[in-house]
């Protein structure tokens, strides 16, 4: 299990990441994904039987990764001129 010393660095190193290449950063919006896919809806004849919440808010680098998303989203769009709506 890591440390909060550990967690500490990999949020800084995240959120310290600069994207200039725009293969590096098609890869990172593919890799991650633009909203928490853990949250589900069961259904039975039209009527929610079970609800789990997203649980990606507990994920110590949430934050850090949605951030490294829209900074490659954001890369695109200025410094390549490319067309993002496939990433949304």
């Amino acid at each position: 299990m890591l440390g909060t010393n550990q967690i500490k660095f990999i949020q800084n190193w995240l959120d310290t990441r600069e994207i200039h290449n725009p293969t590096v950063a098609r890869f990172l919006c593919k890799l991650i994904p633009a909203q928490c896919p853990f949250e589900r809806k069961l259904k039975l004849f039209n009527r929610v039987v079970l609800y789990i919440p997203p649980l990606c808010n507990f994920n110590p680098f949430y934050y850090q990764l949605i951030n490294l998303r829209f900074r490659c989203l954001s890369c695109l769009v200025d410094e390549y001129g490319e067309d993002v709506t496939i990433y949304l």
